[in-house]
């Protein structure tokens, strides 16, 4: 980390030559922050977290009280549910990248089959379905993680709770909204600052399913300073870059945590 942050002072493009590399300062990181490509996968980060994050919450929650409930069968769905999120990030990616192929992918096949589309489509190549297949690839693999940390906070509910609710007169929909979501607060949270910071540093699927494109629809900030790094060869600015991400993450966390201590306190 040392380093890193001693390189991020310099100009270190190795295409100039390994022994150019005169100081600049804070130079790289006021050029980074003033630039239009900066912000703009700062957007596009932005988006992708909060969607995927809002989708895995709503489905991991709905799934969650599915599996708290008594059925028979009930262990071996939850022993299924974890396949997803077992599986390797890039597993997951490149089997979403061949569901979403535009020559044989399975998706195609499906829709052309049951008559919603009338010819296969390009889904990575697009700008705006690119990001939204990113999102669904995202959201199938960590779903089943979010539901499982919500359905341990479901358990520590007492069951008496529904009963005293049910003789009180309420109904499914206000036990939900008005005894269970404000209990399971604590769990949301944690949940919330563990995907947040996990989807914000998001990059193997990106890079694996889209590699930032089309037309760098889909390039996020961590691989937009892989890129700075790894194919431009500016170490210093990706240094810079990297520890921009650093920071934005940590403040994160720390609006994630007074919010957490003030919801313990209260």
């Amino acid at each position: 980390m040392a380093l890193s942050f001693y390189m991020s002072l310099f100009q270190i493009e190795l295409t100039r030559g390994a022994t150019e590399a005169p100081f600049i300062g804070f130079r790289n990181y006021i050029e980074v922050l003033r630039s239009s490509y900066f912000w703009d996968s700062m957007g596009r980060t932005a988006y992708f977290t909060v969607v995927s994050i809002g989708l895995e919450m709503l489905f991991g929650f709905l799934i969650a009280l599915l599996l708290n409930q008594d059925f028979k069968g009930r262990g071996l769905l939850r022993s299924l549910l974890l396949l997803p999120w077992a599986l390797p990030v890039t597993v997951d990616a490149i089997m979403w990248k061949w569901i979403f192929n535009a020559n044989y992918g399975a998706l195609n096949a499906f829709l052309t089959q049951i008559g919603i589309i009338d010819s296969y489509r390009a889904w990575l190549t697009r700008s705006w379905s690119a990001m939204h297949c990113v999102i669904v690839a995202d959201v199938w693999k960590v779903t089943p993680l979010v539901a499982l940390l919500l359905l341990a906070g479901l358990q520590t509910i007492p069951k008496e709770l529904y009963e005293a609710a049910v003789v009180d007169g309420a109904g499914w929909h206000s036990y939900v909204f008005h005894i269970l979501i404000p209990l399971l607060t604590p769990t949301f949270l944690v949940v919330l600052v563990l995907r947040t910071l996990d989807a914000f540093r998001v990059f193997d699927i990106i890079y694996i399913m889209t590699q930032g494109g089309p037309a760098n629809a889909t390039k996020v900030i961590s691989f937009l300073t892989y890129q700075e790094a790894f194919k431009f060869l500016n170490f210093g600015k990706g240094a810079a870059l990297a520890y921009i991400i650093t920071m934005f993450v940590a403040l994160i966390a720390f609006v994630y945590t007074k919010i957490m201590q003030k919801q313990v306190e209260y």
